[in-house]
């Protein structure tokens, strides 16, 4: 009987510490997540011209008005001091093309009209950078040939104000972009040209 006992203690013992340990490992990891740095949160980013996955209309293409959609987010953490959008197509037959570079827009917004001048600052106190036309602001899907492309829109939550000027790459935007980030959110929409 004293030994059954003390097995039995060891075991119960043994099941504590490791679910102790667990326990402070998920919660070591937990708070990792919600930092600037590691895994984000989640960002809901929605478009009323266009649902996830779905085709983008012509009117936001070169085929089209070339002008941008209207987008919509939640979700973004109370820390948020600033928002960047990058808009880039990985299946550009030269490698990702990149169609939008927008940042320094401030935690509150929630929303992008449609038609954003492609102005390099925008009332709203935001800054336009250049995308792979060489030109500031939106340029739409104008995918090659007749396959379909996919458009990545990016929205970043930052716990920063970048003191990017206008006229910043993608590449210069992401640089300034790292250990600030509090939460990610992405919208996917395709096209193929006629």
């Amino acid at each position: 009987m004293g030994r059954k006992f003390t097995i039995r203690l060891w075991c119960l013992c043994f099941a504590l510490t490791l679910g102790f340990s667990l326990t402070a490992t998920w919660q070591t990891s937990s708070a990792r997540t919600s930092q600037k740095g590691g895994s984000k949160m989640t960002i809901q980013l929605t478009s009323s011209a266009f649902l996830e996955g779905a085709p983008i209309p012509g009117k936001y293409t070169c085929d089209g008005q070339d002008i941008s959609p209207p987008l919509k987010w939640k979700d973004v953490p109370q820390r948020t001091r600033s928002i960047a959008l990058i808009c880039d197509d990985p299946d550009a037959p030269v490698g990702t093309w990149v169609h939008w570079v927008l940042y320094g827009l401030p935690g509150s917004v929630t929303e992008l009209p449609e038609r954003v001048p492609n102005n390099e600052n925008l009332p709203n106190g935001a800054k336009q950078g250049l995308n792979d036309f060489g030109r500031i602001g939106y340029g739409g899907p104008c995918p090659p040939g007749k396959s379909a492309h996919r458009y990545f829109f990016k929205l970043y939550a930052l716990d920063n104000e970048l003191s990017l000027p206008p006229k910043a790459t993608k590449k210069d935007l992401l640089r300034a972009m790292e250990g600030h980030i509090l939460a990610e959110g992405h919208l996917m929409g395709t096209y193929k040209r006629k």
